[in-house]
């Protein structure tokens, strides 16, 4: 798990918007693996299963009461430089659907193909999507 950690984190980071919420969501996402002890194929299907359970956590976390209920705090998070910095706060305005695949095929380098198999959706789908974002990544970008 360690090896996928920072993908992890950055996945759950994009659903909960905030540090502690994810943190929160890493460890739930970890106990699934101590609990289950899944066998895998090879390292694809590993980390495939791990951003999954995240992805599904994450949203179970922020559907549930105790989410809605607290109030986050604003936080930084360490980038490698300003303009990093401004591209991922752009990210972060983006509707939850869309930061994900943004997240999924830019940091974590994942094919439209591999996108789909995660998020269990059609590769077309996955596409038409990650061009949205993109275009709303554009004009936002074009507004600031």
């Amino acid at each position: 798990m360690e090896k996928y950690a920072d993908s992890i984190f950055r996945c759950a980071y994009s659903y909960c918007g905030n540090r502690m919420d994810a943190e929160d969501v890493i460890q739930e996402v970890f106990l699934k693996y101590m609990r289950k002890h899944p066998e895998f194929k090879d390292l694809n299907h590993e980390r495939a299963w791990f951003l999954r359970v995240t992805i599904n956590t994450a949203k179970d976390y922020v559907n549930s009461f105790w989410y809605r209920k607290t109030e986050a705090l604003n936080e930084n998070i360490l980038y490698e430089n300003e303009q990093e910095k401004d591209i991922w706060e752009l990210v972060q305005q983006l509707p939850k659907k869309y930061r994900l695949i943004i997240q999924l095929f830019y940091q974590e380098g994942y094919s439209i193909k591999e996108i789909s198999y995660i998020l269990k959706t059609r590769e077309s789908t996955v596409g038409t999507q990650l061009s949205r974002a993109r275009e709303m990544l554009k004009n936002k970008f074009e507004e600031e």
